[in-house]
Formats: C-alpha cells, structure tokens, sequence
C-alpha cells in the first residue's frame, strides 16, 4: 500500500492560554498543501515492525510516529502486532512547523485502515491518532479545518481556494518546546483574526483569508530568527503575495499567490536565502 503524507501549514494561530494539563489552548486554522512525503507498507513474515527513510537521522524504530501509530493501531483493534515494513520517502522539511512527522503517521494509520477493509471511520482514526501527536489528528482529515484544544477538536471549514503557496524553511530549527515556555512570557504584538479568516473562506475570499493570516508564535522567536522569518515574508509580500505567514512553531515562512508566475519569482529570489524552498500548490 502506497499512500502520500501530505504537509500542513496554519494559515492562523493564536494560543489561548495554559492548561492545568500542562499542554495549551490553541485556535487555528490548517490547510494541506500538495508537497508530501510517500509511504510504502508492505506485510513481511519477520514479525517485526520495521521503519527505513531516506534521511539517516530519523528514527527507524518506535521512536518513529509512523511506527507509533501503527502500533496504537493494532492496540486499538485488539490485534497483536505484525511484520510490517513501513518505508519512508521525505519530502517534508523535517522540524520545520509543517506536522511532516504527523502526516505521517496519519497516512500509516489510513493505509493500514485501508488495508484492512476500512472497518474505522475517519473520526475513529482521528481518535488514535489523538493518542499519537496533537497534530494527528488534522492529519488523517486534512484540507481545511478549525483545530481547538490541543489541536485536537478539529471542525471542517470551507476549502481554501486552490492558489500557489511558495515557502521556504531556513537553515536552522526551532525547539517546539523552547517556544512554548517563551509564548507565556513575551507581549504579543497581535492576534489573528481567525474568524475573519473562517468569514472569508465560506466567501470563497481567498485576499480576505491572506490578509487575516497570522502566528503569534513569530512573537515569540529569538530575536535573530525572527529577523530572518520577516526577511523571508518580506520577499514573498514584494514578490506579490497575498499574505504571508510562518507555519507552526516554524522556522518556515510562507506565502500564498494566485499568480503563477509571481509565485515561481517569489521561489526565485528566496532560493538565494539558502534553506530549503518549495512552490507547491493547497490541496
């Protein structure tokens, strides 16, 4: 079974509060996007759960969110686990603030639901992957989506209008959990007008949606990478981007056009930013 993993990018993002979990409230809206990493499962009589990528310093055992939900899978159904080698081939930048490990495990989680006839709803597979990451969850629905709580709750909106989307993820990484702790103790410039935002997508408004696009994560970066992600969202708006944003807890930044050709200029002038750029289109 072959099945493609799409990567995600929040067209909003705020963060409400702490939670007495520990974890934080968030509000957001998701979008899918067609750059995707590809997976192949395929049965083996070893018995033994077995992961492989083309990037040698991912994991290739449980560790691995892949390996994980396939695990949470078979744990769910009841089932013992099996020989199954899970191959890996990433296209997604990895810590990049684009869920490329939880798409992939969304993607495991419809495979092996395919697999086996599709006995689970996608619902039910989002309730495993709950289990597995916070972003799980969105992964397995995909296209566009209100995520709430931990970015589990996960309401459908309207589609985004297909446009182009240029991003590029600079050559450094941020720490997820570095960026939590600082989010509760930096002064927040501004917050995204995510119902705005979810106002112009049930118009079809794809301008009203890029204008409302923010991530009060980027408030939060050290002061060097926040210089280096607004250079980045500075080039795409010059280059005629409809909004531009960073995704996640970053470092990539992104724009989104509804010109082709501004948008494969845009992918022209950041590839002389190093990093890794990407025109890709939303899904």
């Amino acid at each position: 079974m072959e099945v493609q993993a799409h990567a995600k990018l929040n067209l909003t993002l705020d963060v409400l509060g702490r939670r007495p979990d520990g974890y934080h409230d968030m509000r957001m809206i998701m979008q899918s996007i067609e750059l995707a990493d590809t997976l192949t499962l395929t049965d083996n009589d070893t018995g033994e759960l077995r992961v492989s990528t083309n990037l040698h310093f991912l994991p290739n055992n449980e560790k691995n969110l892949a390996a994980q939900a396939a695990l949470r899978w078979w744990e769910t159904r009841g089932q013992a686990p099996r020989g199954l080698d899970i191959a890996i081939e990433k296209h997604v930048p990895v810590c990049a603030g684009m869920a490329g490990g939880s798409s992939d495990a969304a993607a495991v989680l419809r495979a092996l639901n395919r697999m086996e006839g599709e006995p689970l709803s996608q619902a039910e597979l989002a309730g495993i992957g709950e289990r597995v990451g916070s972003d799980v969850p969105y992964c397995v629905l995909g296209g566009t989506a209100l995520a709430e709580g931990r970015g589990e709750v996960i309401t459908p909106l309207p589609p985004l209008p297909k446009c182009w989307v240029v991003l590029c993820k600079p050559e450094f990484s941020i720490s997820t959990p570095a960026l939590f702790a600082r989010i509760d103790s930096v002064k927040l410039r501004c917050r995204p007008d995510t119902q705005g935002a979810a106002a112009a997508l049930e118009a079809g408004d794809l301008a009203g949606v890029a204008r409302r696009m923010y991530n009060v994560f980027e408030d939060a970066l050290p002061e060097r990478q926040h210089a280096r992600v607004n250079d980045i969202k500075n080039v795409l708006i010059q280059c005629g981007a409809l909004g531009a944003s960073m995704s996640g807890t970053g470092p990539t930044a992104f724009g989104l056009f509804d010109d082709e050709a501004l948008a494969r200029e845009a992918r022209e002038r950041l590839a002389d930013f190093g990093g890794e750029v990407f025109l890709t289109q939303t899904v």
